[in-house]
């Protein structure tokens, strides 16, 4: 080709920085950084930009803030020396914090915190310029509300009264994380920690009272049983007496019958006679009913005729004696 065969300046201008760009959009990993990057480049090729749902773009002139970028495509002049500066995620976000503590009654705990917010899109340029690690920010202030109101409650406390200490935790970060642009939308704390041996400690006196609550009952329980059971033994006891006094009663009664019937039918026979008869009669069957039983037991009693005699004198001076002992009262 003849003449002066070589680019105008601009041209060569142009044309290093597709390359450049191509070179960022080829070079940079996989992920949604390297997307943004790439859509980036291509956008800063074409003079547009795309921005994904859930997302806002910063974008910048000449290094300073210009616009936040709603989802969708936008004009970028990147002639006039605008850029994107960055991308900020609208989602709901969540960090979990676990911190450790001491209960008022010095046990070490930890306390996990979990932390949901996301960036408010009108204030987009707060979210993304005033801090450089939204975590952590969110953490340190996490550590100090929970540190602070730990140690003043027991650990029986601290269980009981979970909501009160995520309320706190709450309520100060949305004090202290709105001025930068972010909401919080809830603060739960998801579980408290006590130390291993403190756990075990708990579980043993929680059991030690179950067995003792158990141990009350059981004794209640023997304490009824015996006072029925006394109940029912003196119930039978006063039926047996009862029995016992008829039973003599009858005897009485009939005996007085044989000895007035006897009386009548002998004549001469006096009633000690008929008495003496009757003793008779009632020792032979206390005689058979000993040699009846079947019970291998053994029993010495005097036997014969002079001890019947004596049997019957001991009866009738007893019955005697107690007549008299009822006639002197």
């Amino acid at each position: 080709m003849g003449g002066d065969d070589r680019l105008p300046p601009i041209v060569l201008s142009v044309w290093f920085y597709c390359v450049y760009l191509t070179s960022l959009s080829t070079g940079t990993p996989q992920g949604t950084a390297g997307s943004y990057l790439r859509t980036a480049a291509m956008g800063n090729l074409f003079c547009c930009v795309q921005v994904d749902q859930s997302t806002v773009a910063i974008r910048e002139q000449f290094g300073k803030f210009d616009a936040v970028l709603e989802p969708g495509c936008h004009c970028l002049p990147w002639f006039a020396g605008k850029r994107i500066a960055g991308h900020l995620t609208l989602r709901l976000q969540q960090l979990d914090v676990r911190c450790e503590t001491k209960t008022k009654d010095n046990v070490f705990v930890n306390v996990v915190a979990s932390i949901q917010y996301r960036a408010l899109a009108g204030k987009a340029n707060d979210a993304f310029y005033k801090l450089s690690n939204t975590r952590s920010q969110i953490q340190a202030y996490v550590f100090d509300v929970i540190r602070a109101s730990v140690p003043k409650l027991n650990l029986d406390d601290a269980f009981e009264q979970k909501n009160d200490i995520a309320k706190a935790v709450e309520d100060e970060l949305e004090k202290a994380m709105s001025a930068y642009g972010f909401e919080i939308v809830q603060t739960l704390i998801v579980d408290i920690e006590p130390d291993e041996h403190v756990k075990r400690a708990m579980n043993e006196i929680n059991a030690a009272a179950r067995l003792r609550v158990a141990a009350n009952e059981k004794a209640e329980a023997e304490k009824i049983v015996q006072i029925k059971r006394a109940e029912g033994e003196a119930e039978a006891k006063y039926l047996s007496g009862l029995g016992i006094a008829r039973q003599r009663q009858a005897i009485v009664d009939g005996l007085r019958d044989s000895v007035l019937g006897f009386s009548v039918n002998v004549p001469g026979t006096t009633a000690k006679d008929v008495m003496d008869m009757v003793l008779i009669t009632q020792y032979f069957d206390t005689m058979k009913e000993i040699g009846a039983s079947s019970k291998a037991s053994s029993v010495f009693i005097p036997h014969g005729p002079g001890a019947v005699r004596d049997i019957a004198t001991q009866i009738r001076d007893g019955l005697l004696q107690g007549q008299a002992t009822t006639t002197s009262h």
